[in-house]
């Protein structure tokens, strides 16, 4: 499997899911809009290990929405969630979305 993308948010496949289930399946929220990237179709769970985002799809896929960018198809699988970094002259710095 290969990275999946959608705007700031980036899922990266893992082998394994690491960390205590936590209730919602927002994998992150707009600091300026308060839209959020989340799973709102298919079988998923969420989990948290030291600030860090995993999600199992146990549907053959879900759909991540976002206010702001086109819906994406996750398939089935283990997945880290990361907000992307960008290089600036001054230093790192996440991507806003």
């Amino acid at each position: 499997m290969k990275p999946i993308r959608q705007g700031d948010v980036i899922l990266l496949p893992v082998q394994q899911i690491e960390g205590q289930k936590i209730p919602h399946l927002i994998l992150a929220e707009g600091e300026v809009t308060g839209h959020k990237h989340r799973i709102t179709e298919g079988k998923a769970e969420l989990y948290e290990k030291d600030s860090t985002f995993y999600l199992r799809v146990f549907s053959e896929s879900a759909l991540l929405a976002h206010e702001e960018h086109k819906a994406i198809c996750i398939p089935q699988g283990d997945w880290m969630v990361k907000i992307q970094r960008e290089y600036e002259p001054e230093g790192w710095r996440y991507v806003a979305d």
